[in-house]
């Protein structure tokens, strides 16, 4: 089981709970085409986020296989919301779960989303105990397996045509951090 204690705040950003309060920002973010290009969804209408944030809203907890955890990443200061990280408990059984992450284009590029991402791994090992975390993604999104490479995740595969989203066949690229991995990146 994991309830985290929130707010989680790294130097530069606060990670917690999604609240109906965020719907503005939220539904800017999840009405964006380019942020959905690697999404399964397309962009959402601001109905469609305002559904949405309401199913994440009390994601801040697991308890068992299945559960996930979904939180709003914002600047420290002023506290805008840039975007959503994601823990799911994928299998007790083979003690794995996966991470996800969307932000904001206008947020690209300052290392945002790795400091945010990398918490979520931590989650992972340190609160459930997890023996490996991995992440799946559209292969043609580099820039988001290079973000995975940074925090130490590894590439394991590329599967051919493995996925039909929005029309077409899509590549999907996995990576993985191992228990022990984490471990000795963390010692240093």
């Amino acid at each position: 089981m994991l309830r985290p204690e929130f707010p989680i705040k790294t130097r530069r950003l606060v990670l917690r709970p999604f609240q109906e309060s965020d719907l503005d920002a939220f539904a800017d973010i999840q009405g964006r085409e380019d942020v959905a290009r690697y999404l399964y969804s397309g962009p959402r209408t601001r109905d469609e986020a305002e559904v949405l944030l309401r199913e994440w809203v009390g994601h801040s907890a697991i308890e068992k296989p299945g559960d996930v955890l979904r939180l709003a990443v914002t600047l420290a200061d002023p506290g805008t919301l840039i975007g959503d990280v994601v823990l799911v408990w994928r299998s007790a059984e083979h003690s794995s779960g996966e991470i996800g992450y969307a932000f904001h284009p206008d947020h690209h590029g300052h290392g945002y989303a790795g400091e945010a991402a990398i918490q979520v791994v931590r989650l992972g090992f340190e609160g459930l105990g997890l023996h490996r975390v991995y992440a799946r993604l559209d292969a043609d999104n580099r820039p988001s397996g290079r973000l995975l490479e940074r925090l130490g995740m590894r590439f394991e595969g590329r599967f051919r045509e493995n996925e039909f989203v929005k029309g077409r066949w899509a590549d999907e690229a996995v990576y993985a951090m191992l228990r022990d991995e984490w471990l000795d990146l963390t010692a240093e």
